[in-house]
């Protein structure tokens, strides 16, 4: 599988696609509306503006399509998918260039404004999806041949793996699993060798296997009551982007646990297969930049003021640096006004209180009121965190937490925040024990995630700036 190869063909198709719907409404502008609005006919001249947007437009349009997430999963898409997303982009897009370009135009009447809309949506819809149509009907075909398949491990090697390695090896459509192999969580689970399908080691040699092997999804058979050793799979599985799916019982099918995206499918439950659209995504993280900006630009004198109550009440300097953990595990530095007598932490990281002797006069004000926190929009500007997130730890800390529970690496899938379900709720961490209650929220937030979660947050945040009741 080329997988640049098979972006670079979606590509193309959409620039084709974009570039014949923008030039047949450009001929329905010259030979239908044109002559409404003047009275009598308008030869037809491709002028400078015809090929302006025959360049800018296409571009457009695939720069739409990758924040929309157009191009991501190439291989697993699906002609249901590639509609309901064509759609969606081509309502955006048509939107956007509607009211940048087209409704200063002087038409022959108000009506004349949704058919000209009417017009480049059906066209950049039609001609888009028919190209996209062919090329995924094409692809899902492959993978129903078998022509294309995604690397798969089993993990576990008991009567249930052999029944799911069974009935997809003998489904008349694949759904694109290629079985390279299973590894047993313990020393019983090992019957599938007995149908050829080779044992690459133990359960938690998964993260050094899956690079050597190249593996895209792993599939969890172990019964879905062994709780303990399920989530002790996905903790090592989390981080490595692979596609984690695990084989249900008949209470995940009737809790309703198990979503099927293909008829011709093994039913098994995907673990969060996406945390929120790219398209959210998108803007998510358009407003935070938006949002970061418009607060660093109209903050700007408290700022001056806070630094300058920060720098004359106690010795040190005015903000406060610290390496933390965000997305992916990668560590960067956060910016705070510092709240702390310097040298807080000479023996060592240290969580604070609310009598924490180490909090200087000014920082107890500020940690009540989050004002401490408002140098992190520069963290966000910069991509190191969001607005709304799961707040960022040390290590050391981290190493602590995951002692007593592994799933705390989930947090590292999104950006941290400056403020979060858990911080709204419980306010700073005063020890491990508070870490844990915290992390629970944190975990719920990353599985809802949503724009509109965030806005609740926001709002909740900024009622606590306001009260400064901060904990």
């Amino acid at each position: 599988m080329n997988k640049r190869a098979q972006v670079a063909k979606y590509v193309v198709v959409d620039l084709v696609g974009a570039a014949a719907a923008w030039t047949l409404f450009y001929l329905f502008r010259k030979t239908y509306m044109e002559p409404a609005k003047f009275g009598y006919k308008v030869p037809v001249a491709f002028d400078t503006n015809f090929w302006f947007g025959l360049v800018m437009i296409p571009l457009f349009w695939v720069g739409l399509y990758v924040v929309i997430g157009g191009y991501a999963d190439i291989f697993r898409r699906y002609r249901i998918k590639e509609l309901g997303q064509t759609l969606l982009i081509s309502l955006i897009g048509t939107v956007v260039i509607f009211f940048v370009l087209l409704l200063d135009d002087t038409v022959a009447d108000y009506r004349y404004y949704y058919r000209s809309f009417g017009v480049l949506f059906g066209l950049h819809f039609s001609l888009t999806f028919f190209l996209r149509f062919i090329l995924t009907s094409r692809t899902v075909r492959r993978v129903h041949g078998r022509e294309i398949g995604f690397n798969t491990i089993l993990v576990g090697g008991n009567e249930r793996a052999i029944a799911i390695h069974q009935e997809i090896e003998g489904m008349p459509k694949s759904p694109g699993n290629r079985f390279i192999g299973f590894v047993n969580v313990n020393g019983g689970d090992q019957q599938l060798s007995e149908l050829g399908v080779p044992r690459l080691g133990k359960w938690n040699e998964l993260r050094s296997l899956i690079p050597k092997h190249a593996v895209e999804e792993a599939i969890i058979a172990v019964e879905s009551g062994e709780h303990e050793h399920i989530s002790r799979v996905i903790n090592e599985l989390e981080g490595t982007q692979v596609r984690i799916k695990i084989i249900p019982d008949m209470y995940d099918i009737l809790s309703g646990s198990v979503k099927m995206t293909s008829i011709f499918g093994a039913p098994l439950i995907e673990v969060n297969p996406q945390i929120m659209p790219a398209w959210q995504f998108a803007i998510k993280r358009a407003f935070d930049i938006t949002f970061s900006g418009l607060a660093l630009l109209i903050l700007w004198i408290p700022m001056v003021i806070i630094a300058i109550l920060v720098k004359t009440s106690s010795k040190g300097p005015v903000f406060f640096h610290q390496e933390r953990v965000g997305l992916q595990g990668r560590t960067f530095r956060i910016i705070k006004f510092r709240s702390m007598v310097t040298n807080a932490e000479n023996s060592g990281p240290q969580l604070s209180s609310a009598s924490d002797p180490r909090i200087t006069p000014i920082g107890r004000s500020l940690r009540r009121t989050r004002m401490d926190e408002l140098p992190q929009f520069w963290n966000v500007i910069k991509g190191e965190m969001s607005l709304v997130g799961p707040r960022p730890e040390r290590q050391h800390f981290i190493d602590e937490i995951t002692k007593v529970a592994p799933h705390y690496r989930h947090l590292h899938k999104v950006r941290p925040g400056i403020t979060s379900w858990g911080q709204v709720k419980f306010g700073y961490a005063e020890n491990v024990e508070q870490m844990l209650r915290r992390l629970k929220y944190d975990i719920l937030y990353i599985e809802n995630m949503s724009l509109a979660v965030d806005l609740k947050i926001l709002a909740y945040t900024a009622l606590i700036v306001l009260k400064g009741d901060g904990k």
